[in-house]
């Protein structure tokens, strides 16, 4: 993956290997790429749609439980790698035998979690914009539902995906900040001594700094965090 100006330096930062004293030389520039190499780059990505649908026929001929997600040739054509997904460990070796004999190459078959099938086949979140995992974020990071929880966003796990399926990644980037604010808050459902008296606290609302409260009476009214006293 590569990329450029902004991103390029958000990409860097997130990844931290420019920092460490054995990260590798950068590679030298050999020459620009000429009409003729853009012509066979261009020849293989369109050829590589192709392979695609052939491999994904071959899978369904062999009865195999695999999500054929991409292929990739190499650019003299002497290695095809094919990048499937599944639910489980796949015995494909008569799949290979089949492949290699059909494309007359050596054949890699590459089994990849969703996160990196999104990265691979790019596409735009719910936000609206390119995923992160395809633009800048350097790897997909393991996403759990207590970070959802931490935000008071829905445990629903069908409104907190994206599309690969998995919880989305963005989940980590205000973490923080909402662990560190909640520590200035009493816990919901705590019961808390006020000027009038032992009050629940219902809810908080960390950006307005507002803190919902019920008496034993059944009374519910909002108090303004640096004027609650406990």
């Amino acid at each position: 993956m590569s990329a450029l100006g902004s991103v390029a330096e958000k990409k860097c930062q997130r990844c931290g290997i420019c920092s460490q004293e054995s990260s590798p030389a950068p590679r030298a520039i050999v020459r620009l790429a000429t009409p003729e190499d853009r012509k066979t780059a261009t020849d293989l990505r369109l050829n590589e749609e192709e392979v695609r649908r052939t491999v994904r026929d071959r899978v369904r001929q062999h009865n195999l439980p695999m999500k054929v997600s991409d292929a990739e040739w190499q650019w003299d054509k002497r290695k095809l790698t094919i990048y499937f997904t599944a639910e489980q460990r796949v015995d494909f070796r008569a799949l290979v035998r089949d492949l290699a004999g059909l494309f007359r190459t050596r054949i890699e078959l590459r089994q990849i979690g969703a996160r990196d099938e999104a990265k691979r086949l790019d596409g735009i979140g719910r936000c609206g914009r390119q995923l992160c995992i395809s633009s800048w974020l350097p790897e997909g990071k393991p996403v759990s539902l207590s970070l959802a929880k931490a935000q008071g966003l829905s445990l629903n796990p069908v409104q907190i995906s994206g599309p690969c399926g998995r919880l989305l990644c963005c989940l980590h980037y205000e973490h923080d900040f909402y662990v560190q604010q909640r520590k200035r808050f009493p816990k919901e459902g705590k019961t808390v001594k006020t000027s009038v008296g032992s009050e629940r606290v219902i809810s908080v609302d960390i950006f307005r700094e507002r803190v919902t409260l019920r008496s034993e009476a059944g009374e519910t009214r909002v108090v303004a965090l640096d004027q609650l006293r406990l």
